[in-house]
C-alpha cells in the first residue's frame, strides 16, 4: 500500500473514480490547473464574484470583450440550466449564494443581459461554482459522473480568459 499511485488509490478509495474514462480525469485535472492559474493571475489569488466582475468589467473598458467572446460557452450553460424559459435542476445545483451575483447570473442565462462584461462575468461565476462544488466535495456527491462536458467548456472558459488577463497586461 505504501507505494500504490494516487491514480490507483483513488480508484480504490473514491466513490466512482473507478468509472471515469481517462479523458473525464484528464478534464478535471486541467481544470486544477487552469483555476489556480486564473485565481492567481487574473483574479490577484482572491478568488470570487466580485473579482470576476471586476476583472470583466475591465476587459470590457479595455475593448477586449465581444459578446462572441464566451459566446459558445454562453450557449452551452444556457442549454443546460434553462428549458423553456425557466430554470431546470441542474441550475439549483450551481448553489449560487447572495454573493456569488445570481441576477446576473439569471439574467444572462435567461438573455436580459448581453453586455458583453456582464456574460463574461455570469460565464466564470458559474465556473467558479463548478470549483466550488467541486473543492468543497458536492460533486462527489454523484461521483462524478456526468459532468465532463461541464468541466470542458469550464477549461475553454478559463483558458479564455487567462489570455485576456495577459493581452491585457501586454499591451496586445
Amino acid at each position: 500500500m505504501c507505494c500504490m499511485d494516487t491514480i490507483d488509490w483513488l480508484r480504490e478509495y473514491a466513490p466512482g473514480f473507478q468509472v471515469l474514462s481517462e479523458a473525464e480525469r484528464d478534464a478535471y485535472a486541467e481544470f486544477l490547473f487552469l483555476w489556480s492559474l486564473f485565481e492567481a493571475k487574473a483574479l490577484n489569488e482572491h478568488g470570487s464574484a466580485r473579482a470576476i466582475v471586476a476583472s470583466s468589467a475591465r476587459w470590457a473598458r479595455n475593448g477586449q470583450l465581444t459578446t462572441e467572446t464566451f459566446g459558445h460557452e454562453l450557449a452551452y450553460f444556457r442549454n443546460r440550466y434553462v428549458e423553456g424559459g425557466q430554470f431546470n435542476h441542474h441550475f439549483d445545483h450551481l448553489h449560487l449564494r447572495d454573493n456569488d451575483a445570481p441576477l446576473l447570473v439569471q439574467r444572462v442565462l435567461l438573455g436580459e443581459d448581453g453586455a458583453p462584461e456582464n456574460i463574461a462575468a455570469a460565464v466564470l461565476i458559474i465556473v467558479y461554482r463548478f470549483r466550488n462544488n467541486l473543492f468543497h466535495g458536492l460533486k462527489w456527491s454523484y461521483e462524478l459522473q456526468g459532468q465532463f462536458e461541464n468541466f470542458m467548456h469550464s477549461n475553454k472558459v478559463l483558458r479564455r480568459a487567462i489570455e485576456l488577463h495577459v493581452e491585457e497586461n501586454s499591451g496586445a
